[in-house]
């Protein structure tokens, strides 16, 4: 069913059950990011080594590039064979877009894992699993409900051209912020520093900001509830990572700029 106020923008959902993994998309995204301000985090990047209270992470570990690739590879496969499971579908466009949006966004960030990133140490196997069937969930929900919506009554207001360049702008500032970051570390070099340039000097996770585009462009694109959810579930959880991931900034460096926010410049 329908929201009246945002009728206008929605497809309807095509049963109780898309409904439901509507809601439960919301619900467990939601945790993810209760559980980042709570001190519960996910166990990569900086936080792989440090919790809220000061003691190693527990499980088995493996090396960041693999760990990564184990995050977005299964996403983008899905997305690869959503061309052959659903070759034509009528020619829709919408469908077209949002097929080559979910698999193009996954492959970026593969080829980001293999020539872009530098890496300071491993991974939780048990987080990358958990990140892992996030994704992919959300790349098969994201297409085959859209499939499914095939034929109903489409949104009286179409966002599928804004959706796409959101889209775009999205891509080209979540790369250019990570190759930011990549240049950070010389060859070998472990340590964090603080992140300069674009961005970075007004925000300190830029990289999520463009991220959040990637998926609001991505719900543009198909419009129907369930890809809003993943996008509200996924900004939740990105602006409660970088909340703690500018916390974890002003503990370690001392001459960390104040005015520097956490995601949104001069606001949050």
């Amino acid at each position: 069913m329908k929201i009246p106020v945002l009728e206008n923008f929605m497809f309807d959902e095509p049963s109780i059950w898309i409904t439901a993994t509507t809601v439960a998309t919301l619900i467990s995204t939601a945790y993810l990011g209760v559980s980042e301000i709570i001190g519960n985090h996910l166990q990569y990047s900086k936080f792989t080594s440090s919790d809220s209270d000061n003691k190693k992470p527990q499980g088995i570990k493996v090396s960041s590039r693999t760990g990564m690739l184990i995050l977005y590879t299964p996403a983008f496969l899905a997305g690869v064979a959503s061309f052959f499971i659903f070759p034509a579908a009528g020619g829709d466009l919408r469908f077209v877009l949002l097929k080559f949006a979910v698999t193009f966004h996954f492959f970026k960030r593969d080829m980001e894992v293999l020539f872009v990133h530098k890496y300071s140490g491993g991974m939780v196997l048990g987080s990358v699993i958990l990140i892992s069937i996030f994704y992919f969930s959300a790349a098969i929900g994201l297409i085959v409900v859209h499939y499914l919506s095939l034929g109903l009554q489409e949104p009286s207001i179409d966002l599928k051209y804004i959706g796409l360049i959101v889209f775009i702008l999205g891509i080209f500032g979540n790369f250019y912020h990570h190759s930011l970051l990549s240049k950070l570390r010389k060859t070998n070099e472990k340590g964090y520093k603080i992140p300069q340039g674009g961005l970075f000097n007004y925000v300190i996770c830029p990289h999520y900001l463009f991220e959040i585009l990637i998926f609001v462009g991505i719900s543009f694109i198909s419009q129907t509830p369930l890809a809003f959810a993943c996008t509200f579930g996924d900004s939740l959880y990105l602006i409660a990572r970088s909340y703690e991931t500018r916390k974890w900034y002003v503990n370690k460096f001392e001459d960390f700029p104040k005015n520097i926010k956490c995601v949104i410049p001069y606001v949050f």
